[in-house]
Formats: structure tokens, sequence, C-alpha cells
């Protein structure tokens, strides 16, 4: 859904990067409240992470494919304001090295794929586990409808978007139809992908799951017939931060991994956006991206002949330079929190 120069026109395009700036603003202070000792470093990977699942396009259907957008993941992993610039993160990395969302248009996709999708899925999730029994269950089953239904909001807020500052004089109700249609489609792919992925965390560490502060599961024992509460076992402090940092770097790895060796086998057919744009004659607008002779342009290496090679570095090169660009945004938040704002405690 990453929206080129030219599909937009300028006031639109400015109007948007108005409202981009001002929940980037909104979000850095309330990361402040999110953000702590074992959250910040997690932020960083959660964006390389984020960057590294968008490269695998999935097929969907007709000659169409998807990917992660993302939202959903990162609020529910690190905080809905933390997620904002988790995925705005990526997506300046996007369109400065890999000329994939236009520049002009960076405001739109802000708009778009970090806000829409962050604030509809957080407040889904949040919905759900309100009427769920409280459970680790409940947060993954959550987590799926959220991603769920925040792919087709993001398409909604696109078309709502279009309608207003399109350039292409299109149906606005077969923009809808269309757009709304296939990422339903993509959507599922979505809601799977972030199930697994805060499913396998809170398997390992629930406390670092942002959505699942709170959630305190004891083990149970049955004794003479019944179900009783095993005692609880002291957690040496040494142990935490060796766990925080095998997290971490299990997730690094399965990153560069990701995008630098599975992502050769993804789909090569048009993403949800570009399908549309095609079949409706809105690509005839667009224009050629400020960043087209980037060294990175269109996620392959410039003069590496070989594809799977170009590609694989491209991607190891991605997920550097976004968990370091993260990492450095996140921590320097968090240090702000340090002196500005006093901890909050949050729960289910």
């Amino acid at each position: 859904m990453h929206v080129p120069d030219g599909f937009i026109d300028a006031p639109t395009s400015a109007v948007t990067g108005v409202i981009a700036a001002g929940a980037l603003a909104v979000s850095l202070r309330g990361a402040r409240r999110e953000l702590d000792e074992k959250t910040a470093p997690l932020a960083g990977l959660v964006a390389a992470f984020i960057f590294a699942v968008q490269m695998l396009n999935f097929p969907v259907a007709a000659g169409t494919s998807g990917h992660l957008l993302g939202g959903a993941l990162a609020a529910i992993l690190v905080g809905p304001y933390t997620g904002v610039l988790c995925v705005s993160v990526v997506l300046l990395m996007q369109g400065v090295l890999f000329a994939d969302g236009g520049l002009t248009a960076l405001g739109v996709n802000i708009t778009d794929m970090a806000l829409v999708t962050t604030v509809v899925s957080y407040a889904v999730f949040r919905g759900l586990l309100a009427v769920l029994p409280r459970g680790r269950r409940s947060v993954t089953v959550a987590s799926f409808v959220a991603a769920l239904v925040s792919v087709p909001a993001a398409a909604c807020a696109f078309t709502l978007i279009y309608a207003v500052g399109g350039t292409t004089d299109v149906s606005i109700g077969k923009v809808a139809t269309a757009m709304i249609g296939v990422h339903v489609l993509i959507g599922v792919g979505e809601a799977v992908i972030t199930a697994l992925t805060v499913g396998a965390v809170i398997a390992v560490r629930p406390d670092l799951v942002h959505g699942a502060r709170g959630l305190r599961q004891r083990l149970r024992l049955r004794v003479d017939g019944e179900l009783v509460d095993a005692p609880a076992v002291p957690v040496s402090p040494a142990a935490a931060p060796a766990s925080r940092r095998k997290v971490w770097v299990t997730g690094l790895v399965a990153s560069l991994v990701l995008a630098g060796f599975v992502s050769f086998y993804a789909s090569a057919s048009p993403d949800g956006l570009e399908k549309v744009a095609h079949d409706k004659g809105i690509d005839t607008r667009a224009k050629e991206h400020a960043s087209a002779g980037s060294p990175l342009a269109d996620y392959g290496v410039k003069d590496v002949s070989d594809a799977r090679l170009s590609g694989g570095l491209a991607g190891v090169i991605g997920v550097g330079v976004t968990v370091v660009a993260g990492s450095a945004v996140f921590w320097a938040v968090r240090r702000r929190r340090d002196t500005d704002v006093p901890p909050v405690s949050h729960g289910l």
C-alpha cells in the first residue's frame, strides 16, 4: 500500500503531511510513557522485523500479492504510540533508500500505513481484551482480529484520501470496491503473521508484550483432585536481561534471514494498491521516484548482477539500517522519559 508520487495532488499531500507530523509529535510524547529498559531495545527490533517481513509478498488472488503493514503488530508488542514511530521509521527508510513509497507522498503513507493501522488495530485489540477471558490465548486471538481489521481500514483511508486529492478521474466507488476487496484478503495474511509473532513472544517473555502487561498466568497443579496455584518461583535478577538479549538476538537473526534469504522467494505479483492502480488507470499519473538513483533502489544493490545476491544484500542492509535508526530514536525517547516523565504502570 505504499503510495508513489503523483497519485495524490500537492495540496492533499501537504495536508496529510501536517497530519503525519502531528501524529509523530504526539507519538514521541506518548512513547516516553511506553518505553522502558525492556521495551526500548525491542522497539528498534520491531521496526527491523517489520521491514524484513514487508519484503515477503505473499500471493492472495487474481495475480495480486500482499505484505505485512505492521501497525497492529507494532502496537501490540511495544504500544500504540511507539508503534506509530516503528512503522514511520520503516516507511522513511523505504522511501529514502529503496525508492519504495513516494517522498512527496510520505505524509500520505505515514497517515495511512502507520497512523490508521495502529489506531484502529489497537482500539479493536483493547475492546476485545475487555470482553474475552484473561489469558494468553485471548491476547493472541485479539491480535489476529485487530490485524485483520487494520488492513481494510487502511484501504478505506486511502480511498478517502484519493477521493479528496486523486489525480485521475476514476470512479471512487470502483476504487473503494477494488481496494477494500483485495485488502480484506491481504488482511488475513496480516492477521496470521501478527498472531504467530505475538504468540511466539508471549510464549517466551509475556512481560515484553505491551498488550499483555498485567497478564499473569500462574502454573496450576492438581492436588487431591483440585487445581491450585503452584508456588511462585523467584527469578534471578541477572536472568531477565540475559533472556531479553536472547529474544533480541533471535529476532534480529530471524529478520536478517527473512530479508536476506527468504525474500528471494516472495511473490513477484503486484501488491494490492499496484494492482488496483494498474486496473483502474490510476498509475498513469505516477511520477519517477526522487530516490530512483539510490544504490539500493527497488531492493537491489547497484552493480551486483546476481539477482539473489543483490536482493539479499539489500535486505540485510535494510534490516541493519532500520534497527540502528529505530534503536537510536527509541533510546533517545527513553532518555527523555528518564528526565521528563515519571514511570506509569500498564495493565489489561
